[in-house]
């Protein structure tokens, strides 16, 4: 994943990290956590009607230059340009959401990053219960503690994962993913899907996600749900306020 107008500089830049820059796993933890705090997930473009676009240079453009954030493929794509200037080797991967009342396609992108001879689930575009950190592939069947969250990884099969979040005291599926490599490429279909099928939870509601050291803020149509130190608290936002809301909790304006 590479766009003629990335500059790590300028990502580091956006994303508020100034700390050392080497292809190992505590820059790859440093700048997942710093994209996470200051780049939120939203689909603002969608709910004005437009298809996401794929092409790097333009998701270059909306979050660096334009200081927006996107959905999965686009904060994911972002990281993948930032991993590939740090010479730390990845994959795409396909996931299925898994938290849907009935069987979803595999419309969801993340990425495996390879590091020491291990495997690194990073994930900084999942708008439910999303990880934090780097997972570890071989670190299975346990309790992993990020910040005030808990996930499990378990295997599925030979070749498959599943990512669950402790929710209320509940260990609740969010996604299954193989390690099948994927191109840029495969992802056009499902973000076609995602930007105007009336069933995809992105046309149907505005959703804004931005974590916190502490927690995250999370804007699903209506409703704005704070999460800190374990602590949730929610409020109704009235539509005048919206665009105040999205300015000063997620420096958004819509699109």
């Amino acid at each position: 994943m590479e766009a003629a107008n990335f500059d790590l500089d300028r990502y580091c830049q956006r994303i508020g990290y100034r700390g050392p820059l080497a292809p190992d796993l505590a820059t790859l933890a440093a700048l997942m956590r710093h994209q996470l705090f200051s780049v939120p997930f939203e689909n603002l473009d969608v709910q004005a009607g437009k298809v996401v676009s794929l092409i790097p240079e333009e998701i270059v453009d909306k979050i660096l230059v334009h200081q927006r954030g996107g959905y999965c493929y686009e904060v994911n794509g972002l990281f993948a340009m930032a991993l590939r200037a740090l010479g730390i080797h990845y994959q795409f991967v396909a996931a299925r959401p898994m938290f849907y009342p009935v069987r979803r396609p595999r419309t969801h992108a993340a990425i495996v990053a390879q590091l020491d001879g291990r495997e690194w689930l990073c994930d900084l575009g999942f708008g439910s219960h999303g990880i934090r950190a780097p997972i570890a592939l071989d670190d299975l069947d346990r309790e992993i503690e990020q910040d005030f969250d808990r996930f499990r990884l378990t295997k599925l099969d030979e070749r498959g994962y599943l990512l669950q979040a402790l929710v209320e005291q509940e260990w609740l599926n969010q996604y299954a993913f193989d390690l099948w490599p994927q191109e840029w490429i495969d992802f056009t279909p499902a973000n076609y899907l995602n930007s105007t099928h009336p069933d995809t939870i992105f046309v149907q509601k505005l959703l804004v996600v931005l974590h916190h050291p502490t927690g995250r803020d999370t804007l699903l149509g209506d409703r704005l749900k704070q999460e800190r130190e374990g602590r949730t608290t929610t409020e109704t936002i009235a539509p005048e306020r919206l665009d105040s809301v999205l300015s000063a909790r997620f420096g958004l304006k819509r699109a």
